[in-house]
């Protein structure tokens, strides 16, 4: 199967991502706008109002993502993984990628502790670079490691990912030697993995510009249409801005302003829209081909004792999740 037949054939998991995390977007919208409504007429703290619902409305979708988004991200790698191992994929992909999933991580509570040390694992490799960021920027080696924090972040995200298609695949492993391997085969075949870098970038540059720039042209224009509520909450931004007793801020004289809030409101709302189908639609696209030289990477060289051993002398996370095992 081809990339392309791959990311198609798995498309089912975007689509039902893309309805959750739209349908959580206008839900937290809908609490902050209704919370803003009821309290800006009951007592003219609408700003109040709006934080509540931002609030409830995190919590609410945090609760659903925990127990029910997951498992559209974790079955299309687990499906992915299977097709690019073994080229083919059954004709229900949601049925069994579901399965698969349920199969692999008997609770919850065991897919989020396998991820959890995944990301312990990649962000001690984010720690090294940033500190030889430091190193090298002189007098802007903040900047210098801000900027390389950000891209290896990105790299980490799909590493992660990548990792997490190993251990769909080692069914004969425990969740935590599998993860060991994962971690392993991308410090052994690095070099191989990091061809991806340009596509990765390349590609989230165009989304960004394309879908982050069309939301914001909508959302703004949306502002546009209700500026007494735009201009009510910055004049409540500034009003709470005195009774904090914060002076001389130049992010409240920007937020306190109608027109820059009014932006500002709008960048917020398009990154989100790109985030959800940037993540929903770009990003698998681009992590079918980066698994498939993972995945080829391992199969062809499957990591030894000796290996991970010599990672774990690098990595106290990689080290206690072998001995703990899950």
């Amino acid at each position: 199967m081809t990339n392309k037949e791959v990311y198609k054939k798995t498309l089912t998991f975007s689509i039902k991502r893309l309805v959750f995390n739209v349908l959580a977007f206008l839900l937290l919208a809908v609490l902050c706008s209704v919370g803003f409504i009821i309290l800006e007429k009951a007592n003219g703290k609408g700003l109040i109002g709006l934080l509540i619902g931002l609030v409830i409305g995190i919590i609410l979708i945090a609760i659903a993502s925990h127990f029910v988004s997951y498992i559209f991200k974790a079955g299309q790698i687990a499906m992915m993984t299977k097709a690019v191992t073994e080229n083919e994929l059954p004709d229900d992909v949601y049925a069994e990628g579901k399965k698969i999933v349920k199969e692999r991580f008997a609770t919850v509570a065991i897919f989020y502790a396998c991820t959890r040390a995944i990301k312990a694992i990649f962000n001690q490799l984010a720690k090294a670079i940033n500190a030889l960021g430091r190193a090298v920027g002189g007098d802007t080696g903040d900047a210098v490691s801000s900027a390389i924090n950000t891209a290896v972040s990105i790299l980490i995200g799909f590493l992660c990912d990548c990792c997490l298609g190993w251990v769909f695949y080692r069914k004969d492993k425990n969740a935590a030697k599998a993860t060991c391997e994962g971690a392993a085969i991308f410090f052994k075949h690095g070099k191989t993995l990091l061809k991806n870098v340009g596509r990765i970038f390349g590609m989230g540059l165009l989304s960004l510009i394309l879908i982050g720039g069309a939301f914001f042209g909508i959302f703004y224009a949306i502002c546009t249409l209700i500026p007494g509520s735009i201009s009510t909450l910055a004049k409540e931004i500034a009003e709470a801005a005195v009774r904090l007793e914060i002076t001389d801020n130049g992010l409240i004289n920007v937020l306190s302003n109608p027109t820059y809030l009014g932006l500002i409101l709008a960048g917020i709302a398009a990154l989100i829209m790109f985030s959800i189908i940037h993540g929903a639609f770009v990003r698998p696209f681009i992590l079918a081909g980066v698994l498939r030289n993972y995945m080829e990477s391992g199969m062809n060289d499957v990591p030894t004792e000796d290996a991970i051993a010599s990672l774990e002398s690098k990595s106290p996370r990689l080290k206690k999740l072998n001995a703990e095992g899950l």
